[in-house]
């Protein structure tokens, strides 16, 4: 009832005080949402599921990678002008539709939450790249480390960087990301000295499509597509519990 009362909540976006009585008390559901969301408990409950889906071999490890924009509710919006570092533990930041949030997300080839970080709306994308794919952890049964490498990585041409091309063939990590134009004209420019340009399968490429519909599934709970938590701990068990829904 308790859980029922929580997804609720979230599915709606409506505030704790507003949540039906049937589900009890609503100071209940957010002590409960409140007391989970610091202790782990809905990370635990989501990497059990991942892990039981990934020994029934029900995961694809065609890994693609993205992020999107959430714009911050006046009430997620607590901290004083002055309090910038307060707003950078909170995951908020300014950019041009003003206060917003940013996940950025790993998902698997049927467009199921993999991992996510959640940032200020200012953050670039490449900048939590490798902690993306550092959050990846699939426990397997039995002894021996959780898999955290993708078969092959899908990214679009925000994660176009030499630095995450190295990074990924230093791990052996296939990849599909196209090359920016501006990075195209400076290798032409450069010549022979410029070097072969990255391969790039545009085939493959099409199937990173699963990331936006992972998106579009996480932002039918309202409380995700606009976000009213002030701390990035609840908001983060809010994405945590719509990622389990996904996989369940």
């Amino acid at each position: 009832m308790v859980l029922n009362g929580i997804v609720w909540k979230l599915r709606t976006g409506s505030a704790w005080r507003d949540v039906p009585e049937r589900y009890g008390s609503w100071r209940t559901l957010y002590t409960r949402f409140r007391r989970w969301a610091l202790d782990g408990t809905f990370t635990r409950m989501l990497e059990a599921v991942q892990a039981q889906k990934d020994a029934a071999g029900d995961v694809d490890w065609l890994v693609s990678v993205d992020s999107t924009i959430t714009r911050a509710h006046q009430h997620a919006a607590g901290a004083r002008k002055k309090g910038q570092a307060l707003q950078k533990r909170r995951s908020l930041g300014r950019s041009r539709g003003g206060l917003t949030t940013k996940i950025h997300l790993a998902c698997d080839g049927h467009g199921r939450p993999l991992s996510f970080v959640v940032t200020g709306g200012n953050i670039n994308d490449c900048t939590q790249f490798e902690q993306v794919l550092a959050q990846i952890s699939v426990r397997r049964p039995g002894p021996g480390r959780p898999r955290n490498r993708p078969d092959h990585l899908l990214g679009d041409k925000g994660y176009s960087s030499r630095g995450i091309r190295n990074y990924l063939r230093k791990r052996g990590i296939p990849h599909t990301i196209p090359e920016r134009s501006d990075q195209q004209a400076n290798r032409r420019r450069r010549g022979s000295n410029g070097g072969r340009p990255p391969a790039f399968d545009g085939e493959r490429y099409k199937q990173r499509n699963v990331v936006e519909r992972c998106f579009n599934a996480l932002k039918q709970y309202r409380a995700i597509a606009t976000r009213y938590d002030k701390t990035r701990e609840s908001y983060e068990a809010a994405l945590t519990i719509a990622s389990l829904l996904m996989w369940i």
